[in-house]
C-alpha cells in the first residue's frame, strides 16, 4: 500500500497515512509568519513534496544539527530562545512549479527545542516535531515519500 504524508495548517497536524487509511497523526507546528514560498521569508510553503534526505539516522535524542551536521546535544534545563533543529532531519523538495526551491530555502521537518509551542504555527519555515515523534516518523518512511500541505 501506498504511504504518504498531510500537513494540515489549520489543524497544525501531520497525518502518516497508508493509502486512505491513517497509520497516526503528529501535533506540528509551522510558520509563525504564515505560508509562501519566498526566499529568505521564513514561511512554510503550500503544495507537493517529496523527502530527498534523511538526516540522523541513529543519533541520539534532542542532538542538536548545524547545517545538517551533529554538533552537541540540546539540555532541557538550559533553555534557549534559539530555533533549534533537533532530532532527526526529513528534507523536504518541493515538487509543483511554485515550491521548486523548497530545497535550496533548507525546509526541513525536525525536532525542536520549543515542544511546548507545537499545536501553533511557531516556526520558522519549517515543519517541527516533538523529538520522539520526529525519531517516531523518521522510522516510519522511506526516502522519497511523498508529502502534502494543505491551508
Amino acid at each position: 500500500m501506498h504511504m504518504h504524508l498531510e500537513v494540515s495548517v489549520p489543524e497544525q497536524s501531520l497525518r502518516l497515512m497508508e493509502g486512505q487509511t491513517l497509520v497516526t497523526s503528529y501535533t506540528i507546528s509551522t510558520s509563525k509568519f504564515g505560508l509562501g514560498t519566498e526566499e529568505g521569508s521564513n514561511r512554510t510553503p503550500l503544495g507537493n513534496f517529496a523527502v530527498c534526505e534523511k538526516i540522523g539516522d541513529g543519533a541520539p535524542l534532542r542532538t542538536i544539527f548545524r547545517s545538517r551536521l551533529p554538533v552537541g546535544i540540546w539540555d532541557p534545563a538550559e533553555p534557549v530562545d534559539e530555533d533549534l533543529v533537533l532530532t532527526r532531519i526529513l528534507w523536504l523538495d518541493g515538487l509543483d512549479l511554485e515550491n521548486s526551491n523548497t530545497r535550496e530555502r533548507y525546509i526541513y521537518i525536525h525536532g525542536t527545542n520549543q515542544e511546548h509551542l507545537l499545536g501553533t504555527p511557531a516556526s520558522h519555515g519549517c515543519i517541527r516535531m516533538a523529538n520522539a515523534d520526529v525519531i517516531n516518523l523518521f522510522d516510519r518512511v522511506d526516502l522519497g515519500i511523498s508529502l502534502s500541505i494543505v491551508d
